[in-house]
């Protein structure tokens, strides 16, 4: 009997791992990013902690199909809920803060008199007087008072239960339709689907047939214009094919107009946070890729009452949503965003069901959410997005899991806020010891050494926070602190400025007077000239190019060795700049070329420009031979080298602001070796001007050519050493 049970206890033992198994879920992970993308886990800012139903919540009817949220503040909750009967109704569920019904906003009496209802309503904003609601295919903001008994109890009427309100009609306020403006096209049609209110009462409405940018008008339908119209997104082949086109063809053609706005948020400050959601996916995935921090094809943006967005954009990606686009999900569809505490803010993507959190500098504090698995946390399909004092509700329209998933902040997130709060009221020394408790959690947050980072530069300990600015990748704050090490030394030895610049000067001169001796006796001087005379001849030649090219094949005042030399010395300063330019002007992009990428890449150009110029000018009756051809364009190169040797030296004492300084030495060395390579040219081939511009395009061309027969040979070969290798291999197998 005992071996019976023991058997049927271990079936049962193991159907359980296998139900269990079968039923696993994906994990409810909280993330953030590193500088590459990589995905770096983050201790739970905020976690699950009720799933609010139509049970929950008390309601009668169960809920259809729901499209937006917002709290109040008195922390009620405002559900629009779409369709949730047979016949078709719309209406605005009113929970309390415990997420219990209290009312249930059918439909009110309008100014008539006439009972009126919703037309698929989409989007709600609460004010503290005010409800207003999107009703979409009505084409109008219906105002309510959001005080059910404002007109003296008698827009109401008491339910079973004594605490509740079941309401057929709400205290009507006023209806505002679409503005009368020239602006407003003759077909258009206002179709209103978001709305956000400021201070002072100007209603911003997205409409969604409405492409002009966020509608700004008063209640009582007064409008003040169109803000923030988003860039039109299209693609570089149709702006091409247009250039062809009449003008009758253009007209006739799909218009090229801005993509509309889906949704809006507005803060205590009266900063607008509008998304979109219709951007182009390869154009998004080029923002994201590109790191692009400009606001053109920004999925949120935060406009000031000009529309000017004035949002930060300061962390290592753009606020897009997700920036590991592997797979075929792609881009984020942003579609709502929400103010949270202390100047924080997220946004939540449809395509994932993810959830998105950002501070005031752009900079992501922490990302959760999965549509794909059945743990709780993870949201189907993804709505809306707000905050409820310190939680956060996500609205989910999935039928499965149709409610809200109440998240509530953690530990983790409390000293994350408060830290946040000190550093933003300049409580450095508070804030420190907060962000060193982020770090016992979580030592991959760059934020926390940033806040750290600041507390030291607060205090005057300049190296401490050049150490944890650099942890951070933050090279801008790390400039900053460096800056002021590099004034106290200024102050201090600020003498040694002039004299260096006065011994400096002192020595070019002495140094470039040297150097026209050198080449002077050269030039008397009969046969062939020394290694050092050659290597000389390069300070003539730079300042005087014309007679310079002329010495240089007729004197024969170069030679091959020292063009190898010169050559050597260009690669040496590339390679130099690949591992020595100062970390303030890598930081976040810091990538070390190895000596072999560094040979090929003064190497490769170098020799395909030799070998097309030599092979043109043969044909062209140029009087060069491939020798003289080398020896010109390594001599042309010399002042590359110098400067961009020079710049990189001096990166590692300059600050962020100054980096046009080293930008114009390298631009000065390009420029400078062009100049001379154009005019090396000419007087090595006997070319007239107009001849030598010719040949040097060609030249070029032909650059291009051959590095095309290279790409083409070499996977020519590629496939032939790949088939000769399968033969082997199917030799071998049938052997």
């Amino acid at each position: 009997m005992k071996r019976i049970l023991a058997v049927i206890l271990a079936i049962m033992s193991v159907a359980c791992m296998l139900v269990g198994s079968a039923g696993a879920s994906t994990p409810y992970i909280t993330y953030t990013y590193s500088i590459d993308g990589d995905i770096l886990e983050s201790p739970d800012a905020y976690v699950p902690d009720a799933v609010v139903d139509s049970d929950v919540m008390g309601l009668k009817d169960p809920l259809g199909d729901v499209s937006d949220v917002e709290v109040d503040d008195e922390q009620n909750v405002y559900i629009v809920d779409r369709n949730y009967n047979a016949f078709g109704d719309d209406r605005i569920i009113v929970l309390d803060r415990y997420y219990k019904v209290k009312a249930e906003i059918t439909g009110f009496v309008n100014d008539q008199g006439v009972p009126d209802s919703f037309n698929d309503p989409k989007g709600i904003f609460v004010s503290d007087k005010y409800i207003y609601i999107c009703d979409a295919s009505n084409s109008r903001i219906v105002m309510l008072y959001k005080d059910p008994n404002a007109l003296g109890g008698n827009a109401s009427t008491k339910g079973e239960d004594e605490d509740s309100l079941v309401l057929d009609q709400y205290p009507y306020y006023k209806v505002v339709y679409q503005p009368t403006s020239q602006l407003f096209e003759s077909d258009d049609i206002f179709t209103p689907v978001a709305v956000a209110v400021d201070s002072y009462g100007r209603m911003f409405i997205v409409s969604s047939t409405t492409y002009q940018g966020i509608i700004v008008m008063d209640e009582d339908g007064n409008f003040y214009g169109f803000i923030g119209a988003q860039a039109a997104t299209v693609s570089a082949l149709e702006l091409l094919w247009r250039q062809f086109m009449s003008a009758e063809q253009i007209a006739e053609s799909e218009q090229i107009v801005s993509t509309e706005y889906n949704n809006i948020e507005i803060d205590d400050a009266d900063f607008v946070y509008a998304t979109i959601s219709s951007i182009d996916k390869a154009t998004l995935e080029g923002v994201i890729k590109n790191k692009d921090k400009s606001s053109k094809y920004a999925p949120v943006k935060k406009l000031n009452a000009s529309g000017n967005d004035v949002m930060n954009r300061n962390g290592f990606y753009p606020p897009a949503g997700e920036v590991k686009l592997e797979g075929e999900t792609g881009p984020s569809k942003i579609v709502d965003a929400s103010v949270g505490p202390y100047g924080t803010w997220s946004i939540i993507d449809e395509s994932r069901g993810k959830v998105f959190t950002y501070n005031d500098n752009g900079e992501l504090l922490f990302a959760f959410g999965d549509n794909t698995g059945t743990q709780k946390g993870n949201v189907k399909t993804i709505r809306a997005i707000t905050y409820q004092g310190d939680k956060m509700l996500v609205l989910d329209g999935a039928k499965e899991n149709l409610g809200l998933v109440v998240y509530r902040r953690t530990e983790y997130g409390d000293i994350l806020m408060k830290a946040i709060i000190d550093q933003a009221e300049m409580r450095f020394d508070d804030a420190a010891d907060n962000w060193h408790q982020i770090l016992k959690r979580n030592n991959n947050f760059d934020l926390a050494y940033i806040g750290i980072g600041k507390y030291h530069h607060w205090a005057g300990e300049y190296e401490e926070a050049m150490k944890y600015f650099k942890a951070a990748h933050d090279t801008t704050l790390y400039s900053d602190a460096y800056n002021q090490i590099r004034n106290t030394w200024l102050n201090e030895w600020f003498w040694v400025i002039p004299v260096g610049i006065v011994v400096g000067l002192l020595l070019i001169s002495k140094f470039l007077g040297h150097a026209e001796k050198i080449n002077k006796r050269a030039t008397l001087k009969p046969g062939r000239k020394n290694f050092k005379e050659e290597l000389f001849y390069i300070m003539h030649l730079i300042f005087h190019p014309f007679d310079g090219f002329w010495d240089l094949k007729h004197e024969r005042r170069g030679s091959v060795r020292a063009s190898i030399v010169i050559v050597i010395f260009t690669i040496g300063a590339f390679f130099y700049q690949s591992i020595g330019t100062g970390y303030i002007f890598t930081g976040t992009t810091a990538s070390y070329d190895t000596i072999f990428s560094s040979i090929l890449s003064v190497l490769v150009p170098l020799g395909l420009w030799v070998v097309s110029n030599w092979c043109l000018t043969t044909l062209l009756e140029g009087e060069g031979s491939f020798k003289d051809v080398f020896v010109a364009t390594s001599y042309s190169i010399a002042p590359l080298g110098v400067l961009i040797l020079i710049s990189t030296i001096c990166s590692n004492f300059m600050v962020a602001g100054e980096g046009a300084i080293l930008s114009l030495l390298s631009t000065v060395g390009f420029v400078w070796a062009a100049l001379l390579l154009f005019f090396g040219t000419m007087i090595t081939h006997s070319y007239s001007f107009g001849k030598n511009v010719i040949t040097v395009i060609l030249t070029i061309v032909a650059m291009a050519f051959l590095m095309f027969l290279a790409v083409l040979f070499g996977s020519l070969i590629g496939k032939v050493v790949s088939f000769i290798a399968g033969i082997i291999v199917e030799v071998n197998y049938r052997i």
